[in-house]
């Protein structure tokens, strides 16, 4: 009888070596088959601030956006969906304006990428970001 339960013993034990070998396989997989993603962020320039005061010209296009997201466009209040108008209209008297967004430090980020993916869907490519 002892004879018996020894065999049972040594017979019973799971070989892990198969097991590993996929587990490193389906690792390779996952890292070969991994799409990377490439964040993309807002190219800001900071140019540093000059001793002269800055005068804005009057051609440029100038929208200010307040601390409560509020955006005005030479002193009157402006809806997020009429940009695009309002930028079309003021560039075919001046083709060479570009658009300044002068926002509150408190304004969201999303303000500031609508008012420009309007410009640039109205066709200007020149577009600043200033802050108060």
């Amino acid at each position: 009888m002892s004879l018996g339960k020894s065999r049972l013993e040594d017979d019973t034990q799971i070989d892990l070596t198969p097991m590993l070998d996929v587990v490193f396989i389906l690792l390779i997989f996952f890292v070969v088959t991994a799409a990377f993603v490439d964040e993309t962020a807002i190219d800001l320039q900071h140019t540093p601030p000059s001793t002269n005061a800055a005068v804005e010209k009057s051609d440029d296009i100038t929208f200010q956006v307040g601390a409560n997201n509020d955006i005005t466009l030479d002193g009157r209040r402006v809806d997020i969906r009429s940009v695009r108008a309002n930028v079309e209209r003021l560039r075919a008297s001046n083709r060479d304006a570009k658009v300044l967004i002068s926002t509150d430090s408190r304004a969201r980020t999303d303000t500031y990428i609508r008012i420009a993916d309007q410009a640039r869907a109205a066709g200007v490519e020149d577009i600043v970001l200033t802050t108060r």
